[in-house]
């Protein structure tokens, strides 16, 4: 197993050279019911992956050239890879958050880094805005020198008018949650050009972490991989 004194610092150096970072983590505690690490035994660590701004993706895209175009969910499938090379150098389980059964990821993303959701259900960073995501997560066996994040300022709360409820040509958002097939009817429609090719317009309108907003090729990459089109 890894020595604790220095490993979070040299996890976060092997994560950087294709674009990830740490998201922070924590120990478990026996109440959390952990799930297992490498071995099998209870995870007593776990530490975030993910990505701020479009980082990864020309690390991704050199990927990319080498493989099969048949790959189904081939950014999935690039992160498994990616960290489970860091967690097979550490000694570390990698998880991912399309893993069935599904772990807590929101849960532990929110009590690592202190965030909240925003209207969107996106969580609310105060640095990047809505323009980050999570790629997976190590799980140790042993304790890490990691702890919770205090709760974030939440930015959504000063922000009075919301334009990121008001954007939507479907009025996908609303206090009652996200309107699945109304938002999927739409960007596979006539009229869903403008969200296949440049991303959520809800998203886009909101005015916080615009310094981290995803290209547009990026944004139109996960709008085709979320309604299944392309072009």
């Amino acid at each position: 197993m890894i020595a604790p004194a220095g490993s979070v610092d040299s996890i976060a150096a092997a994560l950087l050279a294709n674009g990830l970072i740490l998201r922070g983590g924590f120990n478990f505690m026996a109440s959390d019911a952990p799930p297992p690490g490498q071995s099998g035994a209870s995870a007593k660590a776990v530490l975030l992956v993910g990505q701020a701004g479009a980082a990864p993706w020309p690390h991704f895209l050199h990927w990319r050239e080498k493989q099969s175009r048949t790959i189904a969910n081939p950014l999935d499938t690039w992160s498994r890879e990616v960290i489970g090379a860091v967690a097979q150098t550490f000694s570390a389980r990698a998880v991912s958050p399309s893993d069935k059964p599904y772990l807590p990821f929101q849960q532990w993303a929110m009590r690592a880094e202190g965030l909240k959701p925003s209207p969107l259900g996106i969580l609310m960073h105060p640095h990047y805005g809505l323009w980050h995501a999570y790629r997976g997560a190590l799980l140790f066996e042993d304790a890490l020198p990691v702890q919770a994040a205090e709760t974030a300022p939440h930015l959504c709360d000063a922000c009075l008018e919301k334009p990121c409820l008001k954007s939507c040509p479907a009025d996908a958002y609303s206090g009652q949650g996200f309107a699945y097939q109304s938002c999927l009817a739409h960007v596979r429609g006539a009229d869903g050009e403008p969200c296949r090719s440049g991303g959520c317009l809800d998203r886009n309108a909101c005015p916080y972490g615009i310094a981290y907003r995803y290209p547009p090729e990026v944004q139109a990459f996960h709008m085709a991989s979320f309604a299944q089109v392309t072009g």
